[in-house]
């Protein structure tokens, strides 16, 4: 309280920290016939550390490891930016000079590597496209097209910024995979406008005219695009939430390339666009270009200056390379490629057309297809759920007995960390002096705590049974031998898999970690019931069947729950606890505090504050002995009078064992069987095997058995992904029923989307790759978008001429051409539109081949420092090039039906209508 002393008022507290160790010595505990028994007879008061419940090293090295993890949602690389800023800071404010501190397994140096890839792959692309369209267009017409890539992009930055979407690896092979798709609708305006001003007409008279001609059709054509993707977009579940941004971000750019197609290309056409061709004062530009290549030489090599000399050099050299390679070679393709390309390709039509050789082509179409078929049922691809990336990580999983000391298990890891460390011996050479290890970055063993399969979901429970040594690889583009050559570290991985052995009683496995997504283990087996003992009986023998059949390709089958974890049972006399005062909370709190002790103050010394925890010492407490002799101190209620009581008078204990844990799954008792699966082995393949396996497999009465994990995951995104492109398919044909008032054209178009599979089917089963669930799915569906685009601008610019023709003839809207002008029709229709198709196409293929061939190229390494770092492979490939691959395949093939077989179909449907109107 407060105490009024000479008009002041003081505050009155009494202190009873203590300021000594002696102090809690000193505490008295008893007083008896005038002796003092102090706290320092009875016991002994130490500072001393917790028990430990984990080990951590890094190289064998003793080490406290912190794990960061981001929040869902957050960016990791401003994240990682951030630790690094404070790890700096903490370093120059008050760390010691001799703390050592290393980040390890830094996920945002991936990530920032792939964004890398992605961009480069972007910039390449963009690269590539305009050079087509210089060849195709010429270069002032190529870059009114090339303009809606930068437009569009930036329009689409915005609108992304404001739905709250940031840069990702969705985000950006979004704009990858929509870099071909993008300049579509601008090369048919363009092209068309172009065709006008050819006739005649002014800028402004042929800009109006030709983007008006074709601006249903390619508003369509982008709305069949954008159908394809929005399924897409609405995907369930956590794969959904990781790929849901792919459809996102097609949306926005293609719908932002149409806006700048039918407003921005028509206008700047208009103004700029000319006619004849661009003549270049070639000596002029020639020696512009030398001058600037040799000054940015200059600056670069000769005075240091980088980045400058570049910004010269660059320039300087792509104006030599326009002046002598890109115009003349633009030129000659133009005025002699391209028109005997036409030519050639009138001819062929008009062959095709004639007599009965469009059903004969038809028919053969329609056999290929269904061979296609055929091959991929009698030579199938693999398929697999996700793609099977390279390795990042080496992941060792120790588990003991239930019930092993953290000391031995311990002693265990260190043994294996003996062997990995002779391992990753064999990839080192000498650099710089130091050995440098060219394949690992980083190992660090971790003992008891979090060292659980994440695959099995996360877990902070005890474990000192359980032990977990992670080897990190360098990024592929760095995994080069003393020779250059670049190494996979699967290789590594192999190794420690037949290194890693000979720890009796103990199970160990060797996995790599899992790109994208949780997708649960690829050998997953779950067991329902009621009774734990007879579910763990079944999974035990399901698990002897499996090894004993000889099935190959899995890791090592675990079950996630165990019988056989030791305890103690201490069964209490209630009758007698209770005639003697005792309640049962007192005789368990007893035991909990000698056993794990309880916190009973705390000891403050300066800013540091530590618990006074009180507890047996180790000797009575591994002792059952003394655990069970030791007396309960307490006031009877009923007399008032101090008793005590042993713990061993009203309690005996028994040796027993129980379950690790108890898991269910909406409500129902489950245990899982499970396992990895080495590297070069299929998930589905080793499923399947199981499956016949236990096909007549008899269960007892209220035991089930259902394969889930990533099995359970594939079959629920496989059957949306059909879902998906049914839906994209129905709303595709509905858009195309909008535009042309009619059935049959809509039916002509979906059957090149259909028969654009050969191409898919064909692709993989030649180059043989495999059929990636998730990744060709999605290619797929993208390309039943793509495809159409082609064959809706061929059809309706088909139909157009046919009614201008009726029109010239003097014909009612229902008369039918004669077959002769139909032919001409169709065949004039295919030439005319001959370009835009092959340019959609070489486009779209060129825009995903540095993503399908894993090709990089540092651009902006090669600008600031002369390193272009140019390498194939890396980790995108291998997530990106089933999607690249599968659209390239169907759209390569989808040209050839969108330009032969798309007109065969519409000759075919109007004759056969001309001779049912003749028959009427």
């Amino acid at each position: 309280g407060d105490l009024l002393v000479d008009g002041y008022r003081r505050n009155v507290r009494v202190l009873g920290e203590f300021d000594e160790l002696e102090d809690v010595e000193n505490i008295i505990v008893k007083h008896e016939k005038g002796a003092i028994v102090y706290l320092r007879d009875i016991a002994e008061v130490a500072f001393d550390e917790v028990e430990r419940e984990s080990y951590s090293r890094e190289f064998n090295e003793p080490v406290v490891t912190l794990d960061i993890k981001k929040r869902s949602g957050e960016n990791l690389i401003e994240v990682s930016e951030t630790i690094n800023v404070i790890i700096a800071e903490a370093r120059d404010a008050y760390f010691p000079d001799n703390l050592s501190i290393s980040i390890t397994n830094d996920q945002s140096t991936r990530t920032k590597s792939q964004v890398a890839d992605l961009e480069n792959s972007i910039i390449f692309g963009v690269i590539l496209v305009v050079l087509v369209l210089a060849f195709f267009l010429g270069l002032r017409n190529a870059l009114f097209v090339g303009i809606a890539i930068p437009l569009s992009m930036l329009l689409s930055f915005m609108i992304l910024s404001f739905m709250g979407v940031t840069l990702n690896f969705m985000v950006l092979f979004g704009l990858v995979l929509a870099l071909g798709m993008l300049v579509d609708n601008g090369i048919v305006i363009v092209e068309n406008v172009y065709r006008f001003m050819s006739m005649g007409y002014s800028g402004r008279e042929a800009a109006k005219l030709g983007a008006s001609e074709v601006a249903m059709p390619i508003i369509s054509s982008t709305a069949t695009t954008l159908a394809a993707f929005i399924p897409l977009a609405l995907w369930p579940g956590i794969i959904g939430e990781f790929m849901k941004y792919l459809p996102y971000t097609l949306i926005v750019v293609l719908s932002s390339s149409l806006f700048v197609a039918l407003v921005i290309n028509p206008a700047l056409a208009a103004r700029f666009m000319r006619i004849e061709a661009d003549t270049v004062n070639r000596p002029k530009w020639a020696k512009i270009g030398a001058v600037l290549s040799v000054a940015g030489l200059v600056l670069n090599f000769a005075l240091g200056f980088t980045a400058l000399g570049n910004t010269l050099a660059y320039p300087g050299l792509a104006i030599l390379l326009y002046v002598y390679g890109i115009e003349p070679g633009a030129r000659y393709f133009q005025a002699r490629v391209l028109p005997s390309l036409e030519n050639a390709y009138e001819r062929t039509v008009s062959v095709i057309l004639s007599g009965s050789n469009a059903t004969k082509t038809f028919v053969g179409t329609l056999a290929l297809f269904v061979a296609s078929f055929v091959l991929l049922a009698v030579v199938p691809p693999q398929v697999v759920f996700f793609p099977d990336n390279e390795p990042n990580l080496a992941n060792i999983y120790l588990e003991l007995p239930e019930g092993t000391d953290i000391e031995y298990t311990n002693e265990v890891t260190l043994e294996i960390e003996k062997q990995v460390k002779e391992v990753i011996a064999n990839y080192t050479y000498e650099k710089d002096g130091t050995p440098h290890n060219y394949m690992v970055e980083s190992v660090i063993a971790q003992v008891g705590k979090g060292t659980g399969d994440p695959s099995q979901g996360p877990s902070n429970q005890a474990t000192p049974h359980k032990a977990k040594v992670v080897v990190a690889f360098r990024e592929s583009k760095f995994r080069l031998d003393e020779e250059g050559n670049k190494l996979a570290s699967s290789l590594v991985l192999n190794a420690l898999r037949d290194r890693i052995s000979g720890i009796p009683g103990t199970v160990i496995t060797v996995e790599k970690d899992q790109n994208g997504p949780p997708q649960g283990a690829p050998i997953n087996l779950e067991l329902e019931g009621e009774d734990y003992e007879q579910l763990i009986a079944v999974a035990a023998d399901l698990r002897a069947q499996i090894e004993a059949s000889g099935i190959k390709g899995y890791d090592e089958l675990k079950v996630d729950v165990a019988d056989d974890k030791p305890e103690l049972p201490i069964e209490i006399d209630r009758a007698k606890a209770r005639s003697l005062g005792l309640s049962t909370g007192q005789i368990g709190d007893a035991i909990r505090t000698a056993l794990f002790g309880k916190e009973i103050s705390r000891y403050k010394t300066g800013e540091d504050e530590y618990p006074i925890n009180l507890r047996f010492a180790d000797e009575f407490r591994y002792n059952l002995e003394s655990l069970l002799n030791q007396k309960i101190t307490f006031r009877d209620p009923g007399s008032g009078r101090i008793k005590q009581v042993p713990i061993a008078a009203v309690a005996s204990p028994s040796k027993s064992s129980t379950f690790s844990a108890v898991k269910r799954n909406e409500l129902k008792r489950v245990i899982t069987l499970y396992s990895g699966i080495q590297e070069g082995a299929n998930a589905n393949a080793i499923v399947a095997e199981i499956k016949e396996l236990f096909a007549n497999v008899e269960l007892p009465a209220g035991v089930t058995l259902s394969f889930t994990g990533q099995q359970e995951e594939q079959a629920k995104e496989f059957g949306f992904l059909s879902k998906a492109l049914v839906g994209a398919v129905f709303m595709i044909f509905l858009i195309m029923v909008g535009q042309f008032n009619s059935a049959r054209v809509p039916f002509l178009i979906l059957a090149t989307v259909v028969l654009s599979l050969i191409g898919v089917f064909l692709g993989l089963i030649i180059f043989r790759m495999d059929f990636v669930i998730i990744m060709t799915m999605i290619g797929i569906i993208s390309l039943a978008g793509v495809v159409v685009n082609n064959a809706i601008v061929l059809a309706d610019y088909s139909g157009q001429l046919m009614e201008r023709r009726k029109v010239e003839l003097g014909l009612d809207e229902d008369d039918r051409l004669p077959l002769a002008e139909l032919s001409g029709i169709i065949t004039e229709a295919g030439k005319t539109r001959l370009r835009p198709v092959l340019l959609t196409a070489i486009t779209t293929v060129l825009g995903l081949l540095p993503l399908a061939t894993g090709m990089n190229i540092d651009f902006v390494g090669l600008f600031m420092h002369n390193d272009a770092d140019i390498y194939f492979g890396g980790d995108n490939v291998i997530f990106w090039g089933p999607i690249s691959w599968t659209v390239i395949y169907g759209l390569t093939f989808a040209t050839f039906l969108t330009l032969v077989i798309m007109p065969v179909m519409i000759y075919l449907t109007e004759r056969g209508r001309s001779k049912k109107a003749a028959a009427k």
